[in-house]
């Protein structure tokens, strides 16, 4: 176990260290190198239990990114080997392509607050990050990796795989973490798939899969018929939405997409 007692976990901040060294170990290993990149950002590495196993992956260059001073401080002293690779800033507000040349793996144990927005700013990077190797709330990391027809697959589980395909690596009791969380929590392994080309609008996809889902308890029909009132039947319309792949959104969002004004 490890345990810094100079780093006070901040709940404003959403954090939970890490400080089973078994558990870091395996979060680590579980970065294959899938799409050839040698850059890895940990994201929110707090008293650097993730940090130390990343440092002895010589095949990789790591950097962090934390937003807390009182941690940055820490991984400082701690680690002078990042000298210059520690970012003090919100990594959602990151210009990752401005600060790295290339493509680059996201790794940490995420600040539960802000797990979902941090998987959309790697979407949002997508073509620059291969793989993405994440710790989050049990609830949420299945939503992520859940299969089209249950109740948890949503917005987020769409978008994702829409990008990247999903695995559920393991669960992770809540005693390895200080403080402890209420919720188990569960690693996922994100990897670029092959749809370079989204077959419709990408922006008007995510705009159908979010509007969709904002009333996920009624049919397609009704959820989604202020988007083009001109298009009033199509086979999907009598779905809700957790029925549908990311291919069948991709159809919908071609048979919705506005005509052009000529």
């Amino acid at each position: 176990m490890l345990f810094s007692r100079m780093v006070r976990p901040k709940k404003h901040l959403g954090q939970h260290f890490l400080i089973d060294l078994s558990i870091a170990h395996r979060v680590s290993d579980s970065l294959t190198g899938f799409g050839n990149y040698r850059q890895v950002i940990e994201v929110g590495p707090g008293t650097g239990a993730l940090t130390r196993f990343l440092l002895e992956r010589k095949e990789f260059l790591t950097s962090v990114v934390e937003v807390d001073s009182e941690s940055v401080e820490y991984l400082k002293e701690y680690f002078p080997q990042l000298n210059g690779r520690i970012y003090s800033e919100d990594f959602l507000r990151m210009k990752i392509g401005q600060l790295f040349d290339g493509p680059l793996a996201v790794v940490g144990n995420f600040p539960y607050n802000i797990s979902s927005q941090i998987v959309f700013k790697v979407i949002e990077n997508r073509d620059q990050v291969p793989e993405m190797v994440g710790m989050f709330q049990k609830e949420m990391a299945e939503r992520i990796a859940e299969p089209p027809g249950s109740k948890a697959y949503g917005i987020i589980s769409v978008l994702t795989q829409a990008f990247y395909d999903v695995e559920y690596l393991f669960t992770v009791h809540e005693n390895v973490f200080n403080p402890p969380p209420k919720v188990k929590s569960a690693v996922i392994r994100l990897k670029r798939n092959n749809r370079n080309e989204m077959g419709c609008d990408p922006k008007f996809f995510i705009q159908v899969v979010k509007t969709a889902f904002n009333q996920r308890r009624k049919t397609i029909r009704n959820s989604i018929k202020s988007l083009n009132p001109e298009r009033s039947e199509h086979p999907y319309f009598d779905l809700r939405p957790e029925r549908l792949s990311v291919e069948q959104f991709v159809e919908l969002t071609n048979f919705l997409m506005p005509l052009p004004i000529s």
